[in-house]
């Protein structure tokens, strides 16, 4: 699969990636699901985990309001993004046993406060691992 996904878009991740620094960050990915998955629209979320600023919690009910303010606009949840603060952008055995198929999963590598690298996963189908997803960064016209 591919994540076409705007250079503006990422840099708001580096961003709101920085800022958490040294806990995680997280958000979701709204868009289109159909030709490709196309973000259009980011929805920081607030990393309820207090326990392990290394791991990012979710809130059920801010979930459900973003989820209806993405349905509202048209679009749909397509993926999620949160930070690694000190580690590369690779899925955690915490991610891939948390994650859900078919979404793009996002990671920013947060490297002493900086955010440099991202990549894109997708969970395999048999939930056995998360696969490498292209990502596609249209040129600014």
């Amino acid at each position: 699969m591919t994540l076409r996904i705007g250079a503006e878009l990422l840099d708001r991740i580096r961003r709101q990636a920085e800022r958490a620094y040294p806990a995680e960050c997280c958000g979701a990915i709204a868009g289109r699901p159909a030709p490709l998955k196309e973000a259009v629209r980011l929805f920081p979320l607030r990393n309820r985990r207090t326990d392990d600023p290394r791991r990012y919690l979710i809130d059920a009910d801010q979930l459900r309001r973003v989820d209806a303010a993405v349905r509202a606009a048209g679009w749909e949840i397509i993926g999620f993004y949160h930070s690694h603060p000190d580690h590369p952008p690779e899925p955690s055995a915490y991610d891939v046993e948390h994650a859900w198929p078919w979404y793009s999963y996002l990671i920013a590598a947060v490297e002493r406060g900086r955010a440099d690298r991202l990549a894109s996963w997708v969970l395999a189908d048999d939930r056995s691992a998360m696969r490498p997803e292209a990502l596609e960064v249209p040129s600014e016209v």
